[in-house]
């Protein structure tokens, strides 16, 4: 019951999505319903949703985090920054950010990486237990990923001008933990930038999407509204730590990573009105549950899998379809009981759905 291989699927690689489907609400949408599985477009959730509900989206936004540099030398360097390090003393004109670096040599206290020909990030603290070094970022962060950053995309999208490796994930705890990618690169004119936001996007500090959200647009919003349906946002910034695998025998033994969110005073008011819940993916629920629903900001490691005893305040679950043994399936599963995703997970599989970020999604009401 707590061991990661319980939460295990076989997954084709060809169903792994390497983009979005052209229109965001034409994606499919598994509705796991109580009399039964019911194979849909994501149009349907408007009429599939309880007319008093509120539906609660996740407005982070998603910053290019990825910057290629180099050394003074000549060699190369690879970030992922991950968020502000507010803590950490930077000089004048800098902040610290915690970052991942990659390079064919470790990194060493004051060394310069340029990222332009004007730009240099400075080392100010090596290597941490978790992989991260910290960096002190000169002028306007958010403008210099604006302007040098990449789309922090999953290892699992391909993308061909993609060609540096990527900073490394840690390895999984066994070889077939995560499901074999694709060989070659695909092809393909997705802008990344745009379909990897959703349109609720809005507070910048994200290193991942909230991928929930991508299926929804103003004109499904609109036809919520007008069936009485609230829509609020709250804020939690996805981490990387996301992609993190279990890495122990024991699920219960895994620590989860931290991540930021804030509940603003509307939201916890709706929250605390009675009217049924619907979580727009993985990431708004993590962020209701780790709050009480409670207006505020904080940061939280809740981890919930089943048998973990969590009592849920959300009713219904907006969620796409997530890797095997990852704390994001076992989270579904704890909402809405282990077999009865896992049985999904097989008829997705069965019908050809489009799995993770880019892929298809599916509804489902928490375990009575």
């Amino acid at each position: 019951m707590f061991a990661p291989s319980d939460f295990n699927f076989d997954l084709p690689p060809e169903l792994i999505a390497q983009e979005p489907a052209p229109e965001r609400d034409a994606s499919r949408l598994l509705h796991v319903a109580a009399d039964g599985l019911h194979d849909r477009v994501f149009r349907d959730i408007v009429e599939l949703l309880p007319a008093d509900a509120v539906v609660i989206a996740n407005d982070t936004r998603v910053i290019p985090a990825r910057l290629l540099g180099k050394k003074a030398t000549g060699g190369g360097v690879e970030l992922l920054l991950l968020e502000p390090e507010p803590e950490t003393p930077a000089p004048d004109g800098t902040t610290a950010w915690r970052c991942l670096a990659r390079a064919r040599r470790p990194l060493r206290v004051g060394q310069e990486i340029f990222v332009d020909d004007a730009t240099a990030l400075v080392l100010l603290r090596e290597r941490a237990e978790d992989g991260s070094v910290v960096l002190a970022v000169p002028g306007d962060v958010y403008a210099l990923l604006d302007r040098l950053g990449r789309v922090p995309l999953p290892r699992y999208i391909h993308r061909e001008q993609d060609a540096p490796a990527r900073p490394e994930e840690p390895k999984a705890r066994t070889a077939p933990a995560r499901p074999e990618e694709p060989k070659a690169r695909t092809r393909v004119t997705v802008d990344d930038r745009d379909r990897y936001q959703t349109m609720f996007a809005k507070v910048p500090g994200a290193v991942a999407a909230p991928t929930a959200g991508f299926h929804m647009t103003p004109p499904i919003t609109d036809r919520l509204r007008a069936r009485g349906i609230a829509i609020a946002t709250v804020t939690l910034h996805v981490g990387y730590g996301t992609f993190e695998p279990v890495r122990v025998d024991d699920i219960r033994h895994h620590k989860m990573h931290a991540e930021r969110y804030a509940i603003p005073e509307d939201t916890a008011a709706l929250v605390a009105s009675g009217r049924p819940l619907v979580a727009l993916g993985t990431t708004a629920l993590r962020a209701l549950e780790a709050s009480r629903g409670k207006a505020g900001s904080g940061t939280t490691n809740l981890f919930i899998y089943p048998g973990s005893h969590h009592e849920f305040l959300v009713h219904h679950l907006i969620t796409n379809f997530h890797l095997p043994e990852s704390t994001l399936l076992m989270l579904v599963c704890a909402f809405a009981g282990t077999d009865r995703v896992l049985a999904a997970y097989r008829h997705a599989v069965e019908q050809r759905y489009r799995f993770f970020s880019y892929g298809d999604a599916m509804l489902i009401s928490r375990q009575p």
